[in-house]
């Protein structure tokens, strides 16, 4: 059976709708930003059709993605995640924005809940293993809701904790705050889980990890993302 294309329905080519959706999720710009970078490429479009582009497409992107890196990932059983939780204000109510990390950087989940409590750090542990299998380690801090978590579900042999231990949970957030800021906050906790979810996706597909190869590599492996990118969804 052939698969049918989502853009089937729509006037605007695909490339611009990826370009749209990329610029917006993957750069801290807002919508009008975007608007206006492509009317410099002669693309007219209003900064409301880039908002229906992204709410439409961009979880269809991330779950492309998503599905592709899981496949491959699951083979790997001895991982380090890393785990930490964010408070992000929603209409001046805290909420909290829990996060794993693999010891590459990769966002492997992201949860958003309204207590920092034992049955939330629960619910997000048992998400992430369903998803990605059990890890062989895993690092957090001295918030008591990973214990008593992972007492229920029996690996609190594998946790870790220590003052330096969790840095790469901690930088992984900073890419997530300057989309916050440029998107002057959040209003709903519904689209909060919606944005984080494809920010981590796309965030991590485009994650070259500049510093640490060299230019050739470094320029090989962005083309080769972009290209994967450029064909998501394609029928």
């Amino acid at each position: 059976m052939t698969k049918r294309s989502p853009f089937r329905y729509f006037k605007t080519s695909p490339e611009i709708i990826r370009l749209a959706v990329m610029l917006y999720v993957r750069f801290p710009l807002s919508l009008r930003n975007v608007e206006d970078l492509l009317h410099e490429r002669g693309i007219d479009v209003s900064h409301e059709t880039i908002r229906f582009w992204w709410n439409r497409f961009g979880p269809m992107f991330a779950a492309e993605i998503r599905r592709k890196r899981v496949s491959r990932m699951r083979c790997y059983s001895n991982w380090r995640w890393h785990l930490d939780e964010v408070f992000v204000k929603i209409n001046g109510e805290r909420h909290y924005l829990w996060r794993a990390v693999d010891h590459e950087g990769e966002v492997l989940e992201s949860y958003v809940t309204k207590r920092r409590d034992r049955a939330a750090a629960l619910k997000f542990l048992k998400n992430a293993m369903k998803r990605y299998g059990p890890p062989g380690v895993i690092v957090t801090d001295k918030l008591r809701s990973y214990g008593a978590a992972m007492k229920v579900i029996g690996n609190a042999c594998k946790q870790e904790t220590g003052r330096w231990e969790n840095n790469r949970a901690e930088n992984s957030h900073l890419p997530f705050r300057r989309r916050e800021r440029a998107m002057n906050r959040f209003r709903r906790m519904r689209s909060l889980q919606k944005f984080v979810s494809v920010h981590a996706s796309v965030f991590n597909h485009f994650n070259q990890e500049r510093s640490l190869s060299k230019r050739c590599h470094f320029k090989l492996n962005r083309t080769a993302a972009l290209a994967e990118w450029r064909g998501l969804c394609a029928a």
